[in-house]
């Protein structure tokens, strides 16, 4: 048998480290090393390494062990406690709360079928809580400024409507599983563990059928098409995520949660930062100089903005309040017009007399120059 590693090696936590460190690296580990959350092919390996992180967790967070595994290392711990009674008093049902994951601890230990509580193997049935569904939805700009009811779709699995989640052919009957005598679970010995694992003949339903479901096959569900109406928030923004609760698949104990990823659709008018709007537009030599009305649009409609004499190119004005409402429930955010300013590419002898006259009067002497006046005025407004 090869030597325990050192338990602060396997949580990555220096010698120093204060309890709640030791808590977030190991409700990270633990959830990383979840069978669940692991292909098929590094299952077995995924549930070893669980076992050794939640050791180590047991150890470090208990004050008493802690200081017996400093001063004397793993045969301090051994001499002193049973495998049973290392996890004795360790905190593995509130450790979650704070990333809210209800009830995960419950799940994860049903779900390996560990009995590392001292109480022997359990006389209930393994707790299955459906798996979660992720999935991707599309929405407008406007949706996601105002808010939106959204009909989705999307396929899970429910309960059987014809044998009610039984998986026996109506009118057949059960009969109780020779293998765990009706338990579910079966005791295997692992090491420092004592585990009860899922019965194999019967699969944890400590009964057989003598004729499976038609529609089902025996599996107590069937995957349909689902429809659901999601109220979206206003103020979202792409990558905001919405759980609906029990939307999820269904499991033996409870359903899984449904989340949506939402992808904001991009506007023909307007860009956004933050939950400020951005909108450009162009405004004419004479009305940058002269100064003048503007009609804009916003979220809630076209408004009219004064525009001063004397504009200078991308100058940039302020709608307060006409931006995306924050998701939070503070107050909106504001529009930003930028402003271009468009210059003529051609002019008739009229207008070049009156700008002409315009730079004379402003001490400007055109004579000997290269470029004609009307690029100077580009170049000016770039």
């Amino acid at each position: 048998m090869s030597a325990k590693r050192d338990y602060y090696e396997i949580l990555g936590v220096p010698k120093n480290a204060a309890v709640d460190a030791i808590k977030k690296a190991y409700r990270t580990m633990a959830l990383k090393y979840h069978p669940d959350r692991v292909p098929p092919e590094k299952k077995k390996e995924a549930e070893e390494q669980f076992k050794e992180v939640s050791e180590a967790y047991a150890v470090l967070s208990d004050e008493k062990k802690r200081s017996l595994y400093d001063q004397y290392g793993h045969s301090g711990i051994d001499q002193r406690y049973t495998a049973e009674d290392i996890f004795k008093g360790a905190d593995f049902g509130s450790i979650f709360e704070s990333a809210g994951f209800e009830n995960i601890f419950g799940d994860i230990f049903g779900d390996l079928g560990f009995d590392i509580f001292g109480g022997g193997p359990s006389r209930r049935k393994r707790s299955e809580r459906g798996r979660d569904i992720q999935i991707e939805v599309d929405i407008t700009f406007l949706e996601a400024a105002r808010g939106v009811s959204k009909d989705i779709k999307y396929p899970r699995y429910e309960t059987c409507g014809v044998c009610k989640g039984s998986g026996a052919k109506p009118g057949s009957k059960k009969t109780t599983c020779p293998q765990c005598k009706g338990q579910g679970q079966i005791i295997v010995s692992g090491g420092f563990f004592r585990m009860s694992q899922t019965c194999p003949q019967c699969r944890g339903e400590g009964s057989l059928v003598s004729a499976f479901c038609p529609e089902c096959n025996g599996e107590t569900r069937v995957k349909k098409t689902h429809k659901l109406e999601v109220k979206v928030p206003a103020g979202v923004d792409t990558g905001s995520q919405l759980r609906i609760r029990g939307e999820g698949e269904v499991g033996k104990s409870s359903k899984g949660d449904l989340y949506i990823i939402l992808n904001v659709l991009p506007h023909p008018k307007f860009a956004r930062s933050g939950n400020d709007i951005i909108y450009e537009t162009t405004i004419s030599m004479a009305k940058a100089a002269l100064g003048g009305e503007l009609e804009v649009p916003t979220l809630e409609g076209n408004v009219k903005m004064k525009i001063p004499a004397g504009t200078q190119p991308d100058k940039i004005f302020r709608l307060r309040g006409k931006g995306i409402p924050d998701l939070h429930g503070y107050a909106k955010g504001d529009e930003l017009v930028k402003v271009k300013i468009e210059i003529p590419l051609s002019l008739n002898a009229q207008q070049r007399k009156l700008i002409e006259d315009f730079a004379k009067l402003s001490g400007e002497n055109l004579e000997g120059e290269s470029s004609s006046f009307t690029e100077k005025i580009k170049k000016a407004f770039k």
